[in-house]
């Protein structure tokens, strides 16, 4: 089975950003388990204790020059799973990726599509579709220009009100 998100990213020649707005995802995943459980990633560490294959196409990515962003709009107090990707992200950061937190309350006023999503270049969006408790159910793309317009306008509004992953503090 071929990933929509890898084929998206290795097309892109310009940008890719990601717009996550659940506040828990995939419960049964092995390494939110085990972070429940107290497992934590150590930046001091050696790298390949938490390096994850994804990071290396966020490299490669980043490296032919596509910029790659990633706003999250949570709710706060935060969910045990959004402070587990907070936990989490900084292995994205160092591979390239900027990212950014905007709390649910700051985006209110911001016309939002219904589901998170990836858009590269500004050409094209993957939307992708949960179940209630954050597993993915279907991805759809879309070319629609009047689509993109709104995932567009909406990724820019989120990503102006947001606060860079470095200065964001969970609450």
């Amino acid at each position: 089975m071929t990933n929509p998100v890898l084929e998206g990213l290795a097309k892109a020649t310009k940008s890719a950003v990601h717009l996550e707005m659940r506040d828990a995802y995939q419960p049964n995943d092995p390494e939110f388990i085990a972070w429940q459980n107290g497992k934590r990633l150590d930046p001091a560490a050696d790298r390949s204790s938490w390096w994850r294959p994804f990071l290396d196409v966020v490299t490669e990515t980043t490296a032919r020059g596509v910029e790659m962003r990633r706003a999250r709009i949570i709710s706060e107090p935060v969910t045990d799973y959004i402070r587990y990707e907070y936990d989490v992200t900084f292995p994205n950061v160092r591979a390239g990726e900027l990212v950014r937190w905007l709390p649910r309350r700051k985006a209110a006023d911001i016309a939002l599509p219904g589901t998170d999503l990836w858009a590269f270049d500004g050409t094209s969006v993957l939307f992708t579709y949960f179940s209630g408790v954050g597993e993915i159910v279907d991805r759809e793309w879309s070319t629609d220009p009047a689509v993109l317009a709104l995932v567009n306008s909406a990724f820019d509004a989120v990503w102006e009100r947001a606060t860079p992953h470095e200065e964001y503090r969970p609450r």
